[in-house]
């Protein structure tokens, strides 16, 4: 009888331990969930933007420079949406340059399809919203980070589009299916999207400078595309799927094609190593190098001053074909 009692009790305070557990991830969940806002016409209609439907849903998308100008496609990378292009833009619609830049789907104001988020879907979007807006001049492209292969690949799949092709800081490797093992198992890997991955994307964001104090707002900059519903899922999707993506393949491709390719990294890149270049060069054998001294990640973006009339330098430039 007293062995039967004392097993209910431990059953009892069990129970409550697995209760207590469970409230505790819940509320974890409901406390890091910022996801409030469904991104629909409504709340567009209160930005000052340009939209557009494409066969995946609406991409919010932006024209600068005179309509004659030379035309410059800007593609930004994994999370920070195109107000990650601002000094460039401003640098290249100035000089007379016809200038294109938009939110990738999941990011920004573009919508959050519910879709595997593989590079070649990225790399479609590109094609539809070229098409879509009567792009049908060879132009510039310019790719950071994660838009470095997305750019690539349009390159392969549309060579006679491509005059020029700039990557910034390009992803070079992904991590493997051992690297995001725990992110990878079902209903485990979205708990830990909404409580780990995602929260700590914005306060990440000051890693992608070398001088962290010389932008104080970026992260909340940022935290204002995470309000809207699917940006989580469009993340964790983006990450799941980087294992399989061919990046090197596509560079290789690239290497052996004749469009002109121009490397910019930033010499204390802490994200994407500038030691990656090497791989890069050995796959792109036509690509040449920039250096950016005293620069994290972006340095388009930490440092204009210099890298503005270096892009502008290369871009004025007569294009000269590899005979790779």
């Amino acid at each position: 009888m007293q062995q039967q009692k004392m097993i209910r009790i431990l059953l009892r305070i069990f129970g409550s331990l697995v209760l207590l557990a469970a409230a505790t991830l819940l509320a974890a969940w409901f406390h890091f969930d910022e996801e409030h806002t469904l991104l629909d016409a409504g709340i567009r209609a209160q930005f000052n933007e340009t939209f557009i439907e494409l066969p995946n849903g609406v991409v919010h998308y932006e024209f600068g420079g005179p309509v004659d100008g030379e035309m410059v496609v800007l593609v930004h990378g994994f999370s920070v949406p195109a107000y990650i292009w601002d000094p460039t833009f401003e640098s290249l619609t100035s000089a007379g340059y016809r200038v294109l830049r938009f939110d990738l789907y999941g990011r920004g104001h573009s919508d959050r399809p519910d879709v595997a988020y593989t590079i070649g879907f990225f790399a479609d979007q590109l094609d539809q919203l070229t098409r879509a807006l009567g792009v049908d001049m060879p132009f510039n492209l310019l790719g950071l980070s994660m838009g470095g292969p997305i750019a690539a690949q349009f390159t392969n799949q549309h060579p006679g589009k491509v005059k020029r092709l700039v990557l910034i800081d390009p992803m070079v490797f992904t991590p493997s299916e051992e690297d995001i093992s725990l992110v990878n198992l079902p209903v485990f890997g979205e708990y830990m999207a909404n409580v780990y991955l995602v929260p700590q994307l914005a306060a990440g964001q000051t890693g992608d400078f070398q001088d962290k104090d010389r932008f104080p707002n970026w992260a909340s900059r940022f935290r204002e595309q995470m309000q809207y519903h699917g940006f989580r899922r469009a993340i964790l999707s983006t990450v799941r799927e980087w294992p399989d993506a061919d990046i090197l393949g596509e560079y290789e491709k690239l290497g052996k094609s004749a469009t002109p390719v121009q490397l910019f990294w930033g010499r204390e890149d802490q994200t994407v190593s500038l030691e990656f270049s090497n791989k890069l060069l050995e796959l792109v054998p036509q690509a040449r190098l920039t250096v950016i001294d005293n620069a994290g990640h972006i340095p388009h973006f930490e440092l204009p001053a210099i890298f503005n009339p270096l892009l502008l330098e290369y871009l004025q430039r007569e294009p000269k074909k590899s005979s790779v």
